[in-house]
């Protein structure tokens, strides 16, 4: 991914400014993921950003509720060699990766992936250990 990514225990761990959370799998967790989020792109003068992220951070963290059991991980990265990026990752105990699927005008859910396709500069998926990571990157404004 990353030259100066690091495989530590399921997870990448990259140089630079990182914050971290893990929510339990409540429906609560969504709406604190987003205040999380706003909060941590709000120290880092990342305003601009916070409307996206936490539109697709509230996306992925729904997905884990739906679709895993268990605790989920969010993490924001402002990799130290890419200043013009913001990483962010969703992590669940589920190992099946996401399917990105066309939903129909009439379904009320399937939209989630395709909203972070489309509004993100690249997204995918990783496994690990126990479980998943889906992650996104946003362009930092310069």
């Amino acid at each position: 991914m990353y030259s100066l990514a690091r495989e530590v225990i399921g997870v990448i761990d990259t140089d630079g400014d990182c914050a971290e959370w893990t929510f339990p799998a409540d429906p609560g967790a969504v709406r604190t993921a987003r205040h999380a989020v706003r909060g941590q792109l709000h120290v880092w003068g990342l305003d601009s950003l916070s409307d996206i992220a936490a539109l697709l951070v509230s996306e992925l963290v729904t997905n884990a509720l739906r679709h895993a059991t268990g605790p989920i991980g969010l993490r924001l990265v402002r990799p130290a060699g890419l200043p013009g990026v913001l990483l962010v990752e969703v992590s669940d105990p589920l190992p099946d990766p996401p399917r990105e699927r066309v939903a129909r005008p009439e379904d009320e859910s399937g939209r989630g992936l395709q909203l972070v396709a489309s509004s993100s500069r690249r997204w995918g998926t990783r496994p690990g250990n126990t479980g998943k990571t889906v992650w996104f990157e946003l362009a930092v404004p310069g």
